[in-house]
This record gives C-alpha cells, structure tokens and sequence, in this order.
C-alpha cells in the first residue's frame, strides 16, 4: 500500500487512539508530551510562575506544563467572568510564599490520572529541597478547601484532617469567609 493510499488508515486510528483515550495527541498537534509521565509517578520540575492558589506553570521533561494541585481548590482570583473571591488572594500570596522565587525545584507526584479536561498537569507538589508537601500546606493554613475528584483520591484522607482542623480552628478563609 503506498503512503497517499495508507494516510487515511492512519489518522482514522489515531482519532480511534484519541477519542478512547489510548493515545494522547503530539506536543506538535497541542497535545502532552506524557512519554516520560507515568501515573503513580514522579517528576522534577522547576517553578516557572504561580497563576493562583492551586495552578502553576512549571518546566517538566523540557517543556512549560501547567499544573493543577491534586485535592484541593482555593478562592479564584484568575478565572475569566467571576469575581476574586473571598481569601483567594492570601491564597495566591501563600502558594507564591511556599514555592518562592522562579526555577525552584520541585517534585511532582501523579495520581491515577495525568490530565484533566483542560490539558493540565494533575500533581501533588513538593518542594525538592525539603520535602514541604505544598498540597497540604496550604489545606492546612486555611488557603484552601479539600477537592477530592475520582480516581486522584490517594492523599484524601490526610487532606480531610488538615481541613477539619484547620476549620475548627478558624484559620485562613474559614475565619476570613
């Protein structure tokens, strides 16, 4: 078969990889790299910039990924067509504070899944130097609210203590709130 009569074939079961989730779309076509990425993995990354209390922008395998903290969700201060919310810019100045200064190392932890729906990379993030689970630093001062989203539920459990006690004491968004 040559290759003008075989290109059809093969862009039908790339979109059959595609939309059965099998295949992610080249970095190229605007898709994720995630070649070096495993599930119930690890990756270093370096700290480009924060965007909020949860989301950052960090370089992984050479690449800029946007990444989504896994298990929690703070007050919005960047989202199109909705308010700053509530302590969502302490949560934001909290998260910049924790991950300091640009091109600092982190770790990045994976759940079951790599990416939502929005492209983005789903981690729990850990400062390199010391281990800070950055994740749970931020449950735990109040910045934020648990978000358990199936199947990436691995850290659930020690996030949920955080936040009750963090309640029960008052700190952050649920005195400020």
């Amino acid at each position: 078969m040559s290759w003008p009569r075989a290109l059809p074939w093969i862009a039908l079961l790339l979109l059959a990889g595609l939309v059965l989730g099998d295949v992610h779309a080249p970095s190229w076509l605007g898709g994720g790299d995630d070649a070096t990425l495993a599930a119930g993995g690890s990756a270093s990354a370096r700290l480009e910039r924060v965007i909020d209390g949860d989301t950052i922008v960090a370089e992984v395998d050479g690449h800029e990924e946007r990444i989504r903290y896994i298990g929690i969700d703070t007050p919005e201060t960047v989202k199109p067509n909705t308010a700053v919310q509530c302590f969502g810019p302490q949560a934001h100045d909290l998260n910049a504070r924790l991950l300091g200064r640009k091109g600092r190392a982190l770790t990045l932890r994976f759940d079951r899944e790599l990416r939502d729906r929005y492209g983005r990379l789903l981690a729990y993030v850990f400062r390199a130097a010391d281990g800070l689970f950055v994740n749970a630093r931020l449950i735990a001062a109040g910045a934020a609210r648990t978000l358990a989203i199936t199947p990436n539920t691995a850290h659930s459990a020690q996030l949920s203590g955080l936040q009750h006690d963090a309640r029960m004491a008052g700190r952050g968004l649920w005195g400020a709130c």
